[in-house]
């Protein structure tokens, strides 16, 4: 399974699944990442955290944590 944790800065890719459950899954959801959507990795932090991200034509951190319950293609 490949999360968006594993997409390295510069790379597209597209979300197939989002794991989670509750409030934690709800959050990501209003961020607009939803399956199918497109992500652009912008940046990662030195330390991997947080992540810049693109998403449906504006920009958004995720931390790691979250990042590790999207999985993508």
């Amino acid at each position: 399974m490949k999360t968006l944790k594993d997409i390295k800065p510069g790379q597209r890719t597209v979300v197939t699944r989002l794991h989670g459950e509750g409030p934690v899954k709800r959050r990501i959801m209003d961020m607009g990442i939803t399956k199918g959507t497109e992500i652009l990795v912008r940046k990662v932090a030195p330390l991997g955290d947080p992540m810049e991200l693109n998403v449906r034509g504006y920009e958004l951190s995720v931390r790691k944590g979250d990042a590790e319950m999207i999985e993508v293609q």
